[in-house]
Order: C-alpha cells, then structure tokens, then sequence
C-alpha cells in the first residue's frame, strides 16, 4: 500500500507539473507517396515561427502549447505543401504524413526533385524526354549537358566534359551497376545511342564533382539513374525521322516489368553536312527491367540490354569553305570507296535483395558485358585546296593538289564480369553505406590502319619508287586482369541552434591486378541549412580521386625498325590524381509568386600524375605514361525556376580554367578547356492554351584547343571557333487530359497524343568538330575544318497509353 501510494503521489505531481508548462509533443514520420521516408521536409505551426525539420528518416518532433487547435503546415521543394489541422492539443501526439509528389513539367521532363541539396549531388526525376529538341535522338544526357560545369561540342555524341575533363572521366550507373562504352569510335555520327533509355528512367542524379565514397575510380563526374518500377499498365511509342522508340511497363503486385525498344537513324540528319556521301546508320537498342519479390523481405531484379550498331558510309564528293572574307579558302574532294562499323554489346545483370528489417537492406550483384567491335574501311580519294576569290567565287590560286588512300581492320572484343555486394543500415542520425566488388576483365585488340598520300606534283615516283604512309597504326594486344574495389561511407545530420548539418564521409580503396596498384581515396562533404534563412544552403567538398586506367588509356605508341607505329601496353601506368575543393551553396526564394532558385559552386583541382591525351572529333588518343602535372579552377552558376507560370526552364553559365605541364612543359590548356560556357533550356507555351509548348536549347561555348596530328599540345595548339548552336521544338497536344473524346472507343485506352515539329540548328551556324589535314609540296600543312551538321527539320508523333 505504500509503494502504491508514493506511486499515485508521484504520478499526481507529474502530472500538475506537466499541465503547468502547458506543452505537448507532436511527432511522427513523413513519407512519399511510394512509401520512401523524407528528410529535410519543413515543419511549422501556422503562424507562428514555431518550427523543425525532419530527419533522414523522415521522423521529426515538435513541441506545442497545449488547449487550443493547432495547425501545422508540411512543405518540401518538389512536394506538393501538406496542412493537418489539430482541433485541440491535450497531451503528446502521434502524426504521421504522407507527401505527394508535385508535377514540373521540364517539356515531359517531370522534375519532382527541387530539393534542398546537401551534397554535390543534383537531383531531378525524368519519367519522359520526349518533347526535347535532340539531335541525337532524345537521350537524359542531353539535359545533363545543360547543367552547370558540363559541355559538349557535338550534337551528334552523348559523350560531355565536366569541368575541363575528358569523356573517359566521367561515371554512369544504371541501378547502381557501372555501365561501359565501347572504344573504338572516333566520330559522333557512328556513336548511336546511349545505353540509359530515358523511357524507363524514374530518376536521375548527377554529381560534378566531390561525390562520394560509394561511387567508382573517376576524376571528374558521376551519372547516377535509376529505372522506374511501374505500379500499373503504363506505355509509350513514338516515331520520327531520325526513329522510333516504344516501351511498356506493368506490374501484377509481387512482379514489375519496363521494357523499351529504340531505333534511331541519323540519315537526313547527316546529310546536311558538306560530304555528299549514301548514309546508312542504323542503331537498335533493347532493354528489360523487371523485379520479382519472391517473399516478404527479398526481391530479385534482372536488367538486360542489347544493343545493335551499324554505320554505312559511301561518300562520293565534298566540298568544304573556310576562312576569312580576305583569306577565303574552298576545299575539293572527290571520293570512291567505303566505311562499314559494327558496334554490338550485351549486358545482363542480377541483383539479389533482401530487407533484413526496415533500416537495413543487404544485397548481391552480379553483371557481365561484353563487346563485339569491328571498324572497316578503304577510301580513296582526289583532293584539291585552293584560294577562293572575293569576288564571283573563281579560284586564283591552287595550293595543293593530291590523292589519298586511308585504310583500316581494327578489332576489338571485351568482357568484363563483376559479382559484388553492399548494405544499407539506417539509425538514429547516421545513414552507414557499404559495398565490395571484384571484377574480371579480358579484352583482345587488334588494329592496322594507315594512311597513303601523294601531294608531290601529284605525281608518282618515276624509276620504281615508293609513296610511303604518312600515318599507320598497327596493334595485337590482349588484356586479362582482376579489379578489387571496396567502399565504406557514413551519412552523419544532426541539429545545433545553428541549423542543421549534414556530414557525408567515406573512404574507396582498389586494387588492380595488371599494374600491381593500390589506391585509397577519402572523401567528404559537409552541407549547412541555418535557422536564420531556411531559404539558403552551404556546401563544402573535398577528396582524394582518382582515374583508376581502363584498357585504352594503356596504349602506347612506339616505332619499330622499319618506322612503323605500334601500340604496346604500358605496365608501369598508374592512376591519374585528383584533389577536389568545391565550396557552393543555393538560394530558393519566390518572386511572383513562382519558385526560382540560384546555385553557385567554386571548385579547384589539383592533378598530378596525369596520363595526357589529344581529341579528335570523340576519339582520344593517350600518351600511355603519366608524364603531366596540371589543375583546373572555375566558378559554375544555375538559374533554375519558373519563368513561365507553370512550367521549369534554367540557364547555367560557368568560367574555367584547366591547364597542364606535359614532361615539363610550359604550362598548355587541357584538350577540354574551353573557357567559358553558357547554356539554356527554356520551355513556354501560348497564353491561355498549353496544348501548344515551346522548347528551346541553346549552348554558347568557347573554341577547344586543337594540335596537328601525331603532335602534342605541348608542341603548339590553336582554338577551333566557338560552339554556338539553338535548337527549338514546337509540340501540339492532340488530344489528352480532359477531352471528351478520350472516354470513347479506342482513345479510352491513351493518355495522350502529341504531335511535334523540331528545328535542329535554328541559325545554320556552322561548328567545328575538328580538322582534316593536308600538306602541300613545300611541307605546309593546312586545317580543313570538320563542320557538324547544319539546320534540319523534324517531325515527330508521340502515343502515351
């Protein structure tokens, strides 16, 4: 009875105690509509400065007065605002949110991801890219080439720089699984397409630098994509003159498929460039993700991809004029022969899940690709350069005269299989991220290729002489190797009066076994929103990167007895190094009653043990040794926002500098440096009527510095021109959304129809993608630009069901 009564005393005083601060506490989790737990959601009692945040669990706690009705509001960038309304406030509360995604069309491209950014990486959803005026076809990466700090000077390659860096140094994961390109290709028109289908894409996150620990062996970038699991019956087709493309996607509960079929053909487009020539590209790529949850806690999921290249070429004349108005120069050539490439690669991969309660998640990987590489061709032709006059367009003098023979059979087949694991393990305010991986890789390289040129009086030696190649190339080389790679990383937030941080930290190590190098790279980054002005975040990055060496930045070039050019692979290369600082930070703010928001980011690299390399078109050519030294610095800057009510449009504009010392050298611009760079993607539509919208892509960037061939930057260099090039896309919605006619018969079964007008290259500017090469009698050489293609129109129809 005793015990009992100091109980019941106990109870009574704690109770008076409470009623007499007349708080409670309101908690509970937030989620999205998948059921995915939110952090960083914004909570507040209306009208009142009362407020938190939740956490990477999406658990938050807040405290109240108690006795009268409450409401609290929920709002997240990318989430459409949430209001519970709390009649009245007795004692602690349960309160679990659900938050629905908000809807921005970036013409199809659905951005649900405007999120405070923390980290160094940018996050978007893309569940269509489909009304994007696009070259190459539709592709995610031409989105990413309008972010800040990246560039590309071919409208025909997927392929892009980041920060000064080559193509090769740049990362792409689909469902976390390392994705390969193949080696070979040297210009964009045979590339074809990339391997991430932007039909089955769900999200994407892209990191220019500073990433972390989790993501692989690369200096410069990281492409993260995700692949949509559909929770129904859900499809696309659509079709125009550069192809089609077509997937669906289903779900029956415990088994989710999304296939997609692409065909592109770039044969009208490349017509409009100065080769008159029978093209004949043909590029077919068939993917499958499918996923299978077998029991409560374990999943399997499988993707699959094959992919079919083949590019013809028969060209028959060309005819090429540069220079200036005083210094005008035509360029003749009249051609026999032909090219015909064959790119094939296949890649599977499993992946085996299993969720060993809510905060931890384990899993096995396993992948295998392989490529089947074939580039041919034998073509001859006459040449002639001369001086164009001012006036009526007649030659007054001729400046070379020659015929030329270029021949190729290069063969190159890869396979790379890998099996690894990682774990995720939540807890309180930490996120622990894990993963080891072991990859096999065999690749067998076999290339003759030279060049034959007679620009001596064009004439042949009299009295049993030679016309001796001017350039070849010949290689026999096999590659077997072993790569063990493992991660550890912790994703640390906590909460000061300050605001709140954000600290990723993580360590990579790797091991390979061909040149007998370990590598250890620590990473780290900090992010800061303060409680004076949620509106602004900081970041800070930093880490240790490197460019671990795949098989083509091996090869090295060595002349034999008889002066011919042979690749041998070099033992001794070790990775390239990068030191990453990258300070930015962002402020989202409303005007008009729009969301806008601006990013900025400085960034500075110090690289050493650098493996140079020089470009031509989006071939790369390495040294083969680690003989430079070099950094890159640069300011990159985003204006991202509601322009137009309704609708998303950015423009990014970014300084740089990259410069490199090649075996002591005066310091020479990096192959990628180009200076400056501005870029625009805006999306209107007419007043009143959104069935009309307008896209628009424009890219401004400075000229790439250019070598003669078989000669180093280090040697001498010169600018091409500036990149400018505007692409605009007009779509028309035929039918869709409320229309009556979509409850009848067979429209009952669509979503939508569009139909599409795109103007490719609006100003028929002409751009350089690089040189052809000649030299005269006398040993003068002379840069024949490479222009890319000119302005073309085309015509797409677009079926959503």
């Amino acid at each position: 009875m005793k015990i009992r009564a100091i109980a019941t005393l106990l109870f009574i005083l704690f109770s008076i105690s409470a009623f007499g601060q007349g708080r409670a506490k309101i908690s509970g989790y937030i989620r999205d509509a998948d059921g995915n737990p939110l952090d960083l959601v914004n909570i507040r009692v209306k009208n009142t400065l009362n407020g938190t945040m939740s956490n990477e669990k999406g658990h938050y706690s807040l405290s109240v007065a108690t006795g009268d009705s409450v409401t609290l509001i929920y709002s997240c960038l990318g989430y459409n605002k949430a209001e519970r309304i709390l009649p009245l406030v007795t004692k602690d509360m349960r309160l679990n949110v659900q938050m629905n995604y908000t809807s921005l069309e970036l013409g199809e491209v659905v951005a649900t991801a405007i999120r405070k950014q923390t980290t160094t990486l940018e996050t978007l959803n893309a569940d269509r890219v489909k009304l994007l005026p696009d070259p190459a076809g539709g592709s995610i990466e031409s989105l990413v080439v309008t972010f800040a700090g990246v560039t590309s000077n071919n409208e025909l390659s997927s392929q892009y720089s980041v920060r000064g860096g080559s193509y090769d140094e740049n990362i792409v994961y689909v469902n976390g699984l390392e994705v390969f390109r193949p080696l070979l290709i040297r210009s964009g028109q045979q590339e074809g397409l990339s391997f991430i289908n932007p039909d089955m894409t769900e999200a994407v996150n892209f990191s220019a630098g500073g990433f972390e620990a989790r993501y692989g062996d690369k200096m410069s970038s990281v492409l993260d994509i995700t692949y949509k699991k559909p929770k129904g019956f859900e499809g696309s087709a659509s079709a125009s003159l550069l192809g089609a493309n077509a997937y669906v996607g289903s779900s029956s509960g415990k088994f989710t498929q999304v296939t997609g079929f692409r065909y592109k053909t770039g044969r009208s487009l490349l017509k409009t460039t100065d080769t008159d020539a029978e093209y004949d590209p043909n590029f077919i790529d068939l993917q499958t993700y499918m996923t299978y949850q077998f029991a409560p806690k374990w999943e399997i999921n499988f993707l699959g991809n094959l992919a079919i290249n083949n590019y013809k070429f028969i060209p028959h004349t060309r005819e090429t004029s540069f220079g200036t108005a005083t210094n005008a120069k035509k360029f003749k050539v009249f051609m026999s022969g032909q090219e015909r490439d064959k790119f094939e690669t296949l890649f599977g991969a499993l992946t085996l899940k299993h969720n060993l309660n809510e905060n931890t998640e384990l899993g096995l990987q396993a992948s295998a690709f392989t490529s089947k590489e074939e580039e041919g061709y034998d073509i001859a032709g006459d040449y002639w350069l001369g001086d164009a006059a001012e006036e009526g367009g007649g030659e007054i003098e001729n400046l070379s005269i020659a015929r030329y023979n270029e021949h190729a059979r290069n063969r190159l087949h890869s396979n790379i299989m890998n099996v690894g694991h990682y774990g995720i393990a939540r807890m309180k305010n930490n996120t622990l991220k894990w993963g080891a991986t072991v990859q096999l890789e065999k690749i067998n390289d076999k290339i003759s290729e030279w060049e034959k040129r007679d620009s001596a009086g064009y004439s042949l030696p009299q009295g049993g002489g030679n016309v001796n190649v001017i350039a070849n190339l010949f290689s026999d080389n096999e590659l077997e190797s072993t790569r063990i790679s493992g991660y550890l990383q912790d994703v640390f937030k906590f909460r000061t009066k300050q605001g709140l941080f954000t600290l990723v930290g993580g360590v990579r190590g790797s091991y390979w076994s061909y040149n007998k190098e370990f590598i250890f790279s620590p990473r780290a980054s900090i992010g800061f929103i303060p409680n004076f002005d949620q509106n602004l975040t900081f970041r800070l990055a930093s880490g240790l990167y490197y460019q671990s060496p795949f098989y083509k930045e091996l090869r090295t070039t060595v002349q034999d007895e008889h002066g011919n050019s042979i690749i041998q692979l070099n033992k001794n290369l070790k990775s390239q190094r990068s030191i990453h600082v990258i300070a930015g930070g962002d402020y989202t703010f409303r005007a008009s009653g729009r969301n806008f928001k601006v990013s900025a980011d400085m960034y500075y690299k110090k690289l050493d043990n650098l493996n140079p390399y020089t470009v031509d078109n989006v071939k790369i050519r390495y040294y083969g040794e680690n003989c430079a030294e070099g950094h890159a610095m640069g300011l990159d800057v985003k204006f991202f926002g509601e322009f137009v009510p309704g609708t998303d449009s950015w423009i990014s504009f970014s300084l740089m500098k990259a410069e490199q010392s090649i075996r002591g050298s005066e310091y020479v611009p990096m192959p990628n440096s180009q200076g400056y760079n501005v870029s625009l993607f805006f999306q209107d539509y007419f007043p009143g009527y959104k069935r009309v919208k307008l896209n628009l892509k424009g890219v401004l960037s400075g000229g790439l510095p250019v070598t003669a061939p078989r000669t180093g930057y280090e040697d001498g260099y010169f600018r091409t021109p500036t990149y400018k090039r505007v692409d605009l896309g007009f779509s028309y919605q035929l039918v869709g959304g409320t229309d009556a006619i979509m409850d009848r018969g067979f429209f009952r079964n669509l979503k939508n129809i569009w139909l599409g007008l795109d103007i490719f290259n609006l100003f028929d500017i002409k751009n350089t993608s690089s040189y052809y090469w000649i030299t005269n009698i006398d040993n003068h050489q002379y840069a024949i630009p490479n222009y890319l293609t000119g302005r073309q129109l085309n015509v797409r129809l677009i079926v959503d069901f």
